[in-house]
């Protein structure tokens, strides 16, 4: 399902703690479980990455034959607040940045501060995508408008539900923050947090060039 592979793999990442001394309840037989390997889930991030980018690259293609090919193709204007969202979008991912360094240099002060800015910045972006929405619909722009509209509303909703996904993911590291969970742990679950975060900012800019260009 679109936007939970990110929260899916910190579920992974955060399963992998080893327990703590609890007196034979906790050492499951006598074993303790391996911890995670942070490679391991990071590799994880990128596979899945992977897979979005295959979805997202095949929308494209059809995007580019369908308006090569057709003669219904009509051109509308892109709302000037996706700019906008664009520079809210890019200046979250220079302040998560900003937090995953400030972890590194073991400021937590500073890197939750900066953590929760890029939260509210994802919020503000979807809130404005869809005051983007709103303002397409007041122009009489609709999903089934015409086949340029069409594809807007779809590569648009999708990345939203995507960077939801990275929203609720920011949400599940402030919590484990807050659990104390063990240093490497945090640190992957930010390390690959981050990681997802900036494909989608990345890739934003790429579909609303691609958008701009097949308005």
């Amino acid at each position: 399902m679109a936007g939970k592979t990110a929260v899916e793999e910190l579920e992974l990442i955060d399963a992998g703690r080893p327990p703590r001394d609890s007196g034979g309840a906790g050492d499951f037989g006598g074993r303790r479980p391996t911890p995670a390997v942070p490679q391991v889930y990071v590799t994880g991030i990128w596979l899945a990455l992977a897979s979005i980018l295959m979805f997202f690259m095949a929308l494209t293609s059809a995007l580019i034959v369908r308006r090569g090919l057709s003669t219904d193709w009509v051109p509308f204007d892109l709302p000037p607040l996706l700019w906008w969202n664009t520079a809210a979008l890019l200046a979250s991912s220079l302040t998560l940045e900003t937090a995953h360094r400030a972890l590194a240099a073991g400021r937590p002060l500073a890197y939750h501060r900066w953590w929760n800015v890029t939260t509210a910045l994802g919020v503000l972006f979807l809130a404005g995508q869809w005051m983007a929405w709103a303002q397409l619909r007041a122009a009489g722009v609709y999903l089934a408008t015409n086949p340029s509209s069409s594809f807007f509303y779809v590569l648009t909703g999708v990345h939203g539900l995507h960077l939801l996904g990275g929203i609720v993911a920011l949400l599940y590291v402030a919590t484990r923050r807050r659990r104390a969970a063990p240093w490497p742990v945090e640190r992957t679950a930010v390390t690959a947090t981050s990681i997802y975060w900036h494909f989608l900012s990345g890739l934003w800019v790429f579909l609303l060039l691609l958008l701009w260009w097949g308005r």
